[in-house]
């Protein structure tokens, strides 16, 4: 590749990324003149490392929020996080010491649901469990007043299950922050079943003063960016069961253009968040016994990453240690499955995570679940770390050629046996494109 050629990819994925953002926040399904509700005060129920950094958004676009716990030491440690957060970002000239102050007395603290009776805006930042989250919004249906509308910060759970114990699903939508909330710009905006029109123009258009980049998901387990997200774990975890190293796995992604691998993101965000998030899918994974069972196994010896400062590597303070023992698990797990262990060359690395990741967009453009192709390029190159001089997965796919994609999952899934046939079989929506000699960019 010439110089010439990197100079105009790069632009060409600058331009089309520039594009797809402004056309996110477009909704051909509603009627623009929709009037939308007026959002004078911000609840958020959850003063933990996401509830906080949810509050601070709306504080520093001057919007008044409370921020409710149910253990006063709790909301005390919270709100004593979001004052350290803004004395950081004042110390390194990004905020002014008026504008904290000013911010922090946006930020009021409280224990009772009863005080938040009448927010124009209730955002659920709990602990990721189903259970949990709809025994919240039972009690914020009560005290809650008309109107209201009631969002969950869930990542990856059925938000009608959630709206569906209310009597008022119609205002339930799903906000699904990013962490740090207060710094990513990402927001996917996540529309139920019953969710009303101006419920959804409303986050829209509050996401924008909030200054974020938001991307409308419908519903299907972890939405848009987590589903394809997913795949790209998948195979990054099978791939150590089959032969290739945690450094390999790791270089060859980032080489790609990720600021980290996909073994070192899972430490950083913590192998025990995956496994709780895994919980609620093991009947579709039962037929896949090596499904991230590396992970799961790391779990169970309480190795969750950098907070034990040993996962998939060993941690000294900051700094990260290549560990031989998560190569004999790998290799202890493979003759126990019966996968026979190879030499892995980077280019299958690079084809089997990325090519899984465009397969399942296709999926999900196919069911409805993104408008478009830009919404899910703008999703994972904004909060997932996928390099943005390469557009997205869909962008890039459609650099590369569409049938050479094609062609390379078909021959994963001939060439991986049983394993291929099961998660390497190609989209339709792909297929269809292909014979059409067409791109993802019709859509």
């Amino acid at each position: 590749m010439t110089l010439l050629d990197t100079q105009a990819s790069l632009a060409r994925a600058q331009e089309y990324l520039q594009y797809a953002k402004q056309e996110a926040g477009t909704l051909p399904d509603i009627d623009p003149t929709t009037s939308t509700r007026t959002i004078n005060e911000v609840a958020v129920i959850g003063a933990g490392t996401m509830g906080g950094g949810i509050a601070m958004n709306f504080a520093n676009a001057g919007i008044k929020v409370k921020l409710l716990e149910i253990k006063e030491e709790a909301l005390e440690r919270g709100l004593q996080t979001i004052r350290n957060n803004y004395d950081i970002s004042a110390k390194k000239g990004k905020i002014s010491q008026e504008q904290v102050e000013k911010n922090i007395t946006l930020i009021e603290g409280t224990l009772s649901y009863e005080d938040i009776a009448n927010s124009d805006l209730v955002i659920e930042a709990v602990f990721e469990n189903i259970e949990i989250k709809k025994s919240v919004f039972k009690q914020l249906d009560k005290i809650c007043k008309q109107g209201a509308i009631l969002a969950t910060n869930t990542s990856y759970l059925n938000v009608d299950d959630i709206a569906n114990v209310t009597k008022r699903p119609e205002d339930v939508i799903g906000l699904h922050f990013f962490s740090p909330a207060n710094i990513m710009r990402l927001l996917e905006i996540v529309r139920a079943t019953k969710t009303a029109d101006d419920v959804l123009l409303t986050t829209l258009e509050i996401s924008q003063k909030i200054g974020k980049t938001a991307v409308v998901s419908g519903i299907c387990w972890g939405f848009i960016g987590n589903r394809i997200f997913e795949p790209y774990g998948r195979e990054a975890c099978r791939l150590l069961l089959e032969g290739a190293t945690p450094q390999q796995i790791d270089r060859v992604l980032t080489d790609y253009g990720f600021a980290m691998g996909f073994l070192s993101v899972i430490d950083l965000a913590g192998i025990d968040i995956g496994f709780y998030a895994r919980e609620d899918i093991r009947e579709k994974l039962a037929h896949d016994p090596s499904y991230q069972i590396i992970c799961d196994r790391l779990y169970e010896l309480g190795r969750y990453g950098q907070k034990t400062s040993r996962g998939i590597y060993i941690y000294e303070g900051r700094e990260r240690i290549d560990d031989p023992e998560t190569i004999e698990l790998s290799k202890s797990i493979a003759k126990e499955l019966g996968i026979q262990q190879r030499s892995i060359s980077d280019k299958e690395i690079i084809e089997r995570t990325l090519y899984a990741m465009i397969n399942e967009a296709a999926f999900i453009l196919e069911e409805g679940i993104a408008y478009r192709a830009g919404d899910i390029d703008v999703v994972l190159t904004n909060g997932y770390g996928f390099p943005k001089h390469r557009g997205g997965p869909l962008h890039y796919a459609n650099e590369i050629g569409l049938d050479k994609v094609l062609r390379g999952i078909q021959k994963y899934q001939e060439e991986l046996g049983d394993y291929g046939q099961s998660w390497f079989k190609p989209a339709p929506l792909l297929e269809k494109l292909v014979a059409k000699n067409k791109t993802f960019s019709v859509l």
